[in-house]
């Protein structure tokens, strides 16, 4: 098994971050197998969806309509505003996702890409672990 950790940097930005080319960078050479993508922070998750239509911006519209932001509802109350609410967002996007590759290259639909979802201003730069499992 082969492993890398990206660093993305986020700055203060809340949002989705498209990991896309560099995880198509990193399996480019590899063959066929099995592409893991891990976050190992506790406010932040991956997802695979569209971007660059709206729908990525839509996306957190709705992960703020499902996990409200108003720190009275929360005992985690430090940092920003509407922290407390960031350490629930892990709980409904999960940490990892597993990608089949074949010949090198991610199997993503035409549409689909690779995000890190990062709900937290606080933290300004996020470590992506990256492993790949030959087939």
């Amino acid at each position: 098994m082969e492993t890398t950790v990206f660093s993305i940097e986020t700055g203060s930005n809340r949002g989705t971050f498209d990991l896309t080319r560099e995880l198509a960078e990193f399996v480019a050479t590899r063959g066929d197998g099995l592409l893991s993508v891990f976050v190992p922070h506790a406010t932040a998750g991956l997802a695979i969806l569209e971007t660059g239509a709206g729908s990525d911006h839509d996306f957190m519209d709705a992960l703020d309509r499902l996990v409200e932001r108003d720190d009275g509802l929360y005992r985690h109350r430090h940092g920003s505003p509407g922290h407390g609410a960031d350490h629930v967002v892990p709980g409904f996007i999960a940490p990892s996702i597993t990608i089949p590759v074949v010949t090198g290259r991610m199997t993503l639909g035409t549409w689909q890409s690779v995000v890190l979802v990062d709900p937290n201003q606080d933290n300004r730069v996020r470590h992506v672990r990256v492993s790949f499992l030959a087939g």
